[in-house]
């Protein structure tokens, strides 16, 4: 039975991937240090080991390595805040870049295939839809640590040979999202917004267009990467774009119907790409991609599954910067 390694089995990627891995009949070993995950979300199993482990310790990877010599790498983990990054510059470089770097090292020496989870955001403030093959410009330090990791894996890959294929996901839902994050994930911060009775809050004029795709789309294009395609870069995720405040709306709209009547403020803009979403057209040539995301449809699934969880905690990051911190993240 082939061994698969799952980082971040506890968010929203992870934890939906291991459970269709282990569907599939494979043997998984989730790791998460459970920073931004939940223990609850992380799957049970028989054929499932939980590693709660810090990916900054190289030592307790390569045993992890050595012990198991997995055949794939999932690396899903990351602390995806965009918006938060250019204020926590050190924690986002080493938990996006140098754990990355750390499990580089091991896939090379164990001839492990690693999936890299990248980002929408290297593509920075560019005209959309974007193509794999446009020059990146990320704007904030989380698009410049995924791009760094992009640049390392093909350098690992012409010095070492080491096999590995990019995702490129961007605005995935889903079950096991942190919705209880206030600098990530915009629709889980609507959802949370009016389920605490607060106002939900969009920053700038709302006019920022983004394409939100269901998670249960990703599954089946993700097991082609194991077996197939060597150095690719994937845009997955939905064609069909929305602007925020159509996604506001979407959210008071449905929060009514389950008697959460809350009123929609805006507040100072952000430092963020006006207009981000991809083409999808090698992903679903090359991976049978096909997303049927019906955003207004998976925004009330999340509000359910939102509505049935508790009030979770969340381990607050401390500002690295404080300048130009902008209000509304003061306040709440």
């Amino acid at each position: 039975m082939s061994k698969i390694f799952v980082t971040g089995c506890a968010g929203l990627l992870g934890a939906n991937y291991t459970r269709h891995l282990l569907q599939r009949g494979y043997e998984v070993i989730g790791i998460d240090n459970l920073s931004g995950g939940y223990k609850a979300f992380v799957p049970k199993g028989e054929n499932f080991t939980f590693v709660k482990l810090n990916l900054e310790k190289q030592k307790k990877i390569r045993e992890l390595f050595e012990e198991h010599k997995p055949k794939a790498l999932f690396h899903f983990a990351a602390y995806a805040a965009e918006g938060l990054s250019p204020f926590i510059r050190n924690f986002n470089y080493r938990n996006n870049l140098i754990c990355s770097a750390n499990l580089i090292n091991e896939c090379i020496n164990q001839d492990t295939k690693m999936i890299f989870t990248s980002s929408m955001a290297v593509y920075g403030e560019q005209e959309p839809p974007f193509t794999e093959d446009k020059k990146p410009q990320p704007i904030d330090p989380y698009g410049i640590a995924k791009y760094a990791v992009e640049a390392d894996l093909k350098l690992a890959s012409e010095q070492f040979g080491l096999r590995y294929n990019i995702v490129r996901p961007h605005n995935v839902l889903g079950v096991y999202q942190n919705i209880w994050d206030k600098y990530r994930n915009v629709i889980g911060i609507f959802i949370r917004k009016a389920l605490n009775g607060q106002p939900i809050l969009v920053y700038g004029d709302g006019e920022q267009t983004r394409a939100f795709s269901d998670i249960q789309y990703y599954m089946e294009p993700f097991d082609k990467l194991i077996d197939n395609y060597d150095g690719e870069i994937f845009n997955i995720g939905a064609d069909k774009y929305f602007s925020l405040n159509e996604v506001a709306n979407t959210v008071q709209s449905i929060g009514r119907k389950y008697g959460y009547d809350v009123p929609i403020e805006h507040g100072e803009g952000r430092h963020e790409v006006k207009h981000a979403y991809c083409d999808h057209t090698k992903a679903k040539t090359m991976l049978n991609f096909k997303d049927d995301t019906r955003l207004e449809e998976l925004i009330e699934k999340m509000f359910i599954w939102a509505m049935e969880q508790p009030n979770r905690k969340v381990k607050m990051r401390d500002y690295e910067v404080s300048k130009n911190i902008y209000g509304y993240w003061k306040e709440s």
